[in-house]
């Protein structure tokens, strides 16, 4: 029996929903949708087998001692999403050559989350000499008003950095997007698919996938203290040729060739 709970990106249920699971005596917990969960179910057992999937260090969250050997009743998949910006960065020069300014979408209701991406994001900017506008929101109504910002700022591309709210907004981001004619790079597959332009990113079904089969595991008497956290290694570019037409981008053809899929 799966007994499933669902935050809606109400961050503050976290804890109470990982306590109600403890007290039900499940016999483990699956923490995915990002780093939150994995902490809200860590604090609420220390003995309930937890598998999570996060996109930041485990080792350095204090989750596991170390990713050989997590030692606690934790492991899962580290799906390094954040660590990734740099390559974005270098695939979306290729779309817009003459990007200089860039802005970035971080949600500012995850502030652990937040910080940590404003510096990856940073970090790659400086490295390519790109001047880097951080711009934080949490409401669709935020969102919008960045768009609006962002049109009359006249930036050259926008990153949306990876967070669960994010993909719940996905619609309303490729919209606005193609509303104020914004390049815009994505984290996953779901943005091109519901209309945005790219996405570079981990296969996030195969780190599920992966998940799932550490979860099989554990129900057959596994402990996650010998169980390594597995790292991601399967990554996968998605570009949606019918949007790059729709902003008056030329996809070089040497891109479109490395794409893992191109959506008409």
């Amino acid at each position: 029996m799966i007994d499933y709970r669902w935050a809606d990106n109400r961050l503050d249920r976290l804890s109470e929903m990982a306590a109600d699971l403890v007290r039900k005596r499940v016999t483990v917990i699956v923490a995915t949708g990002g780093t939150v969960p994995a902490i809200a179910a860590k604090a609420a057992t220390a003995t309930i087998p937890i598998v999570f999937t996060i996109p930041e260090d485990p080792v350095a969250l204090g989750l596991v001692a170390s990713l050989s050997r997590p030692g606690g009743n934790l492991t899962g998949v580290n799906i390094l999403i954040g660590e990734l910006m740099s390559k974005r960065l270098e695939l979306f020069r290729e779309i817009v050559p003459t990007m200089s300014r860039v802005a970035v979408f971080v949600n500012s209701a995850n502030p652990a989350r937040a910080e940590s991406q404003v510096r990856e994001a940073e970090a790659a900017g400086a490295a390519m000499k790109l001047q880097v506008q951080i711009l934080k929101v949490a409401t669709a109504s935020e969102i919008n008003a960045a768009f609006t910002a962002l049109a009359k700022g006249r930036l050259d591309a926008l990153f949306v950095s990876p967070d669960p709210f994010f993909i719940g907004r996905r619609a309303q981001l490729a919209t606005q997007a193609a509303r104020h004619i914004i390049p815009t790079s994505f984290s996953t597959r779901d943005f091109p698919e519901a209309g945005g332009l790219m996405s570079y990113g981990t296969n996030i079904v195969d780190a599920y996938r992966q998940a799932g089969i550490y979860t099989g595991r554990v129900l057959k008497g596994a402990k996650p203290a010998d169980m390594p956290v597995i790292q991601a290694t399967k990554f996968e570019m998605v570009i949606n040729i019918e949007t790059a037409r729709l902003l008056g981008l030329a996809i070089p053809s040497s891109l479109l060739a490395r794409a893992d899929e191109v959506i008409e």
